[in-house]
């Protein structure tokens, strides 16, 4: 018998008591940083949509988009005649247009093929009926030529696969109204069925094509109608601390089990099907690549090889791109299969295992893309890699490829804990997706609030590690060949959103993948700058590719905001070989170019020329964004030349212009200004805060040191509003955090649980976008520790509702690390770890003790509530509340 939730889910754990349908709401993600999945979990067929974080078209002038690598489906039954979708009719599909992408839930691909003058069967068989008949079915039709679309065809169900009961006939009159249109037939029925088939008359002359087929009420592909196990024995579950994906259920007597991860060490998605009764696997294992490559099977491997020339973006900004790119990347991915017992032979393009007891199967893929310029951004064909990849893992045990991931995840997972309240026991024991519902009818779920944080850390994990790619828009989880936004690096909030809390939540290593890719595209942005502005230093336009190209429109401040990151990273970690070779060139040249850019007003005050507030307003001198990215460009390029010691008469420069730029303005109705000219309107409710970068991320504005501009930002937000799309709201969070108000960033933080997440957990914008998530996180660590205004501030924005509770591990600037633990919505005691040594500034938020071991250290007092003392590194220092 399974295992019960109660007994098996632990608190940083997901789980559902169903197969997922839907890639968007419902699979589930796992990844090493540079190679992920989507997990469905069905139980006639298990999908696994998977990623590798440099498939990528574009080139440098164009920032093309991240791409769809493939699925691997794995189909339960008598191989590629038996239990699953099968095509009876023996069609040969065009190209990467196979049967699997009728049922893969994206619109955007088809499955289409030569009818020869035959007509089409599409069939779908489970091992037992579906618990419920199904009263009806639904065809999405492609992206071109409506006459391929269905038009004529017949439904017929059977039990047997001999004697067939004809459950619907339609004949339209003519092709789907609209391109990628999904339309609903229903009929009348009262029977369960175990095998459905659909038999469609060809119209057009060559060809037939659907997108999509959906059974059931659900619409959710033939998963929707496919779970026949009792729920209670059914469990598909992520445990965020490991890393590790796994689905659990019952049939015919037997458990079955399946466990799956991407392993960081071994570079590979491992998958593991295991059952209590010998010989219990028989089915097909099939690879579907979304841009045509090559598929060949060698003994017990699948090999899908292709490259990417003539794939462009056709949608989005500026219409698309009409000519091919300047570059192309090969690719390739390896499938290899282990059984235990039973036998694995060759089937097609895919492999057939029959009587396994069990079974392992490796999964890598990867790119020839080299984050080098100088060498065309390609290194050696990747087939080599991955097989070496492949062959190492298989060498080893299953155990002792789970320990190791296990042990790399929980590594950097288990630095940071959070604990803002406790549920009643019944409340953990529900399904996820049901717990977040109960959330969103006013439930109070407390621990659902820290799962959600810890999620944050477990998706920036799992696609940003050292030597992959930075997380994209949806970290690194894509199912699409023209993604929203093109899934890209957007620089005018959002992958800046992507990486405030990482540092702050102890995983910095995760934030190596940002300043590679950032050096590693400026020069391609230096001179396009100085070809199309002729000035110094660079600018960015908002959509942004792997390899420095970028589109839709400069947004002039966008590689200043960027390069607050990398600042930020810096103040947290004292890292001095990363302020010399990273940090220190690539602000020298942002600072260069506002220096050639700025414009002398005739008093002498600075402000930047022709300035945009993304994504609104007109276009002028002196948007506030410009006014405070260059402000805050040229604090932290000085702070570092304090460190540095070094470019004297350059840092003096920059502190004269400094005083000099337009600083941020109160307007006539109390508010905070976003252009240089009055003119903001209180009923704007428009998703970006971009005056605000002043109080947050930036330093430019707090309540402790510039009253009345946070008042100003108060009057602002207020005006603005609390309704927004998911990043939007995640960012208020922080601004209302950093402006001290607990009880306002909570109303948020509660306000997007309820309206901003999907059954998995993501956030939505909508669509899914994952600085949702991060935003969300960052949030968090703002309203229980600040340090950005040269002081550690604890609990400055804590709420109400949570009155008792505690975090560890949060990592404070200045190279601290941070416990804290709380009652009566008041300080009990911190815990402070100094890595680097040096002075600590505190403002605890009341009288406390400051304790080194069993000694009382003596802190000096600053007269504004704050203290501070010296620390030695490795040494942890108490900071305890007063007896009252």
């Amino acid at each position: 018998m399974a295992a019960t939730a109660s007994t098996a889910i632990g608190a940083n754990t997901l789980w559902y008591g169903q197969p997922a349908t839907n890639w968007e709401k419902q699979a589930l993600p796992i990844g090493n940083g540079r190679l992920g999945g989507m997990i469905f979990g069905g139980v006639e067929q298990e999908r696994i949509q998977f990623n590798e974080d440099s498939l990528w078209i574009g080139d440098e002038e164009d920032t093309g988009a991240y791409q769809n690598f493939g699925d691997l489906f794995i189909d339960f039954g008598q191989g590629s005649s038996g239990f699953g979708v099968t095509n009876p009719s023996k069609h040969t599909p065009s190209s990467n247009q196979k049967l699997e992408k009728s049922v893969d839930g994206d619109v955007k691909t088809k499955w289409c093929m030569e009818h020869e003058g035959r007509p089409v069967v599409w069939q779908v068989a489970y091992k037992e009926a579906p618990q419920k008949p199904i009263r009806e079915y639904r065809f999405t039709s492609a992206e071109d030529v409506p006459t391929r679309d269905p038009q004529k065809w017949k439904l017929e169900a059977s039990n047997d696969g001999k004697s067939w009961t004809l459950l619907d006939q339609v004949s339209l009159k003519s092709h789907f109204a609209k391109r990628r249109q999904t339309r609903v037939f229903k009929f009348k029925n009262d029977k369960r069925f175990s095998i459905y088939r659909f038999t469609f008359e060809h119209v057009n002359k060559s060809h037939f094509q659907v997108a999509e087929i959906a059974l059931g009420a659900s619409g959710g592909g033939v998963d929707a109608v496919a779970s026949t196990v009792d729920a209670d024995a059914y469990r598909r579950s992520l445990d965020i601390a490991r890393g590790v994906h796994r689905v659990e259920y019952q049939r015919d007597g037997v458990t079955y089990r399946r466990t799956a991860f991407s392993s960081n060490p071994d570079q590979v998605m491992v998958t593991r099907f295991e059952a209590d009764k010998p010989g219990s696997y028989t089915g097909r294992i099939s690879l579907s690549d979304a841009h045509e490559a090559k598929v060949k099977v060698d003994g017990n491997r699948i090999t899908a090889t292709g490259d990417l020339e003539g794939y462009i973006y056709g949608g989005g900004s500026g219409r698309g791109r009409k000519e091919p790119y300047g570059l192309f990347l090969d690719y390739e991915a390896q499938v290899l299969v282990l059984p235990d017992g039973g036998s694995v032979e060759a089937d097609g393009d895919g492999l057939k295992f029959t009587n396994c007891n069990g079974l392992t199967i490796l999964l890598g893929a990867g790119t020839n893309y080299l984050n080098k310029r100088d060498k065309g951004w390609k290194g050696p064909h990747p087939h080599d890699r991955i097989t070496a990849q492949l062959d190492r893992a298989a060498g080893k045990s299953f155990d002792a490829l789970l320990k190791a991931h296990v042990d790399d995840f929980s590594a950097l997972f288990e630095r940071c804990t959070l604990n803002v309240g406790a549920c009643t026991p019944d409340v953990l024991e529900r399904p996820t997706d049901v717990r977040l519902t109960a959330y969103k009818e006013g439930s109070v779920d407390p621990d659902l609030e820290e799962l959600l944080f810890q999620y944050a850390r477990y998706l920036i994990i799992s696609s940003s590690r050292p030597g992959a790619m930075p997380a994209n828009l949806q970290g690194l989880w894509n199912h699409k060949n023209s993604p929203p936004w093109r899934c890209d690096y957007h620089t005018d909030v959002n992958i800046q959103m992507n990486y405030w809390f990482v540092d702050r939540a102890n995983l910095s290593e995760c934030f190596e993948p940002l300043v590679e890719w950032l050096n590693s595209v400026r020069e391609v942005k230096r001179e396009r700058t100085m070809r199309e502005f002729g000035i110094r230093g660079w600018i960015t336009k908002a959509e942004n590719g792997i390899f420095g190209g970028h589109t839709w429109k400069y947004i002039k401040g966008d590689g200043s905001w960027v390069a607050q990151n990398l600042w930020d990273h810096y103040e947290h970690t004292l890292d001095r070989e990363y302020l010399e070779t990273r940090l220190y060139p690539l602000l020298k040249e942002l600072c260069e170019f506002w220096i050639d850019h700025l414009k002398e007003l005739p008093d002498g005050t600075l402000v930047a020329p022709d300035g945009h507030s993304p994504e609104h307003g007109p276009v002028e001198d002196g948007v506030s964004y410009d006014q405070q990215l260059a402000w805050d460009m040229f604090s932290n390029t000085i702070d570092v030349l304090d460190d540095l010691g070094t470019d004297k008469d350059f840092r003096r420069k920059l502190i004269d212009m400094r005083s000099r730029l337009l600083g941020p303005q109160i307007g006539k109705w109390g508010q905070l200004q976003e252009w240089m000219v009055d003119r903001d309107d209180p009923n704007n409710k428009h998703r970006h805060l971009s005056h605000m970068i002043a109080v947050h991320p930036g330093r430019q504005i707090s309540p402790p040191t510039t009253p009345k501009l946070a008042e100003a930002a108060k009057v602002s937000m207020n005006a603005r509003g609390d309704g927004a799309t998911g990043w939007s709201k995640a960012w208020k969070i922080n601004i209302w955090a950093r402006l001290q108000d607990g009880n306002r960033a909570y109303k948020l933080l509660n306000e997007q649980m309820k309206g901003n997440y999907y059954d998995n957990l993501f956030g939505y914008h909508p669509p899914f976008q994952i600085d949702g998530n991060f935003g969300y996180a960052s949030g968090i660590c703002e309203m229980l520790l600040q340090s950005h205004m040269g002081f550690i501030q604890l609990l400055p924005a804590l709420p109400d509702v949570w009155r008792e509770g505690s975090v560890n591990g949060l990592q404070a600037r200045g190279a601290f690390e941070v416990d804290i633990a709380w009652k009566g919505g008041a300080l009990s005691e911190a815990k402070i770890q100094s890595k680097k040594g040096g002075i600590c500034r505190v403002r605890p938020g009341g009288a406390v003790t400051v304790l080194h071991g069993n000694r009382t250290i003596k802190p000096t007092d600053d007269g504004q509530g704050g203290i501070s003392f010296p620390t030695e590194a490795g040494e942890t220092y108490r900071v305890v509340r007063a007896p009252l």
